[in-house]
């Protein structure tokens, strides 16, 4: 098995703290806002996600993906540790370490990390529309 850590960022402007509690303390509002009609769906099969910790006072929380959606026949699990800080326009950077554990000598090119984090930036991109257009959910 081998590790590939990378990291990215994503801007919103939506408060650090306001997107902390909907993605992480109300975790369902990802299946309001990811099952708009708008959305496609992310993942042809559904993902076993494992929450590893969460800080509310940091705005942080780790978690790994252990079945299914992105994992596919190379990967043994992605876990990833994300953490919310006030962006310079008012709004949020959500920081974000992700680990690739791939199964036995299988590689992971860096398209495929590409692909990841597209998959990522649309998950905070359904998450940010759906708190812009409902402007008192997870005040």
């Amino acid at each position: 098995m081998g590790v590939v850590s990378y990291d990215f960022e994503v801007s919103s402007p939506i408060s650090p703290a306001r997107l902390f509690k909907a993605l992480v303390l109300e975790a369902l509002m990802q299946s309001r806002a990811l099952s708009s009609k708008e959305m496609v769906p992310l993942e042809p099969s559904p993902s076993i996600p494992v929450r590893e910790a969460q800080d509310k006072d940091n705005l942080s929380y780790s978690y790994s993906l252990i079945e299914g959606g992105p994992l596919g026949d190379k990967l043994e699990k992605i876990s990833y540790e994300n953490k919310f800080e006030a962006g310079a326009d008012g709004g949020s950077v959500c920081k974000s370490l992700m680990k690739f554990y791939t199964v036995g000598d299988c590689t992971f090119t860096e398209e495929e990390i590409k692909e990841q984090i597209q998959r990522m930036d649309r998950v905070y991109k359904a998450i940010e529309a759906y708190l812009l257009t409902n402007p008192d959910v997870c005040n």
